[in-house]
């Protein structure tokens, strides 16, 4: 999922979603273009309150 994809999903900024992947709070992988990708199943346990490591 992109930035904006999960930011749409926690109704808060994309810039948003990049901080707490700078912070560690939300795990991602980097395209080779540098583009951040974050899992969909990691962001809907996020969501149902699990941890987010």
């Amino acid at each position: 999922m992109t930035p904006g994809d999960v930011a749409n999903m926690f109704r808060v900024n994309p810039k948003t979603v990049v901080r707490w992947a700078d912070d560690g709070m939300l795990a991602c992988i980097r395209t080779l273009g540098g583009v951040r990708r974050f899992s969909r199943q990691q962001v809907e346990h996020l969501m149902d309150g699990g941890d987010a490591r």
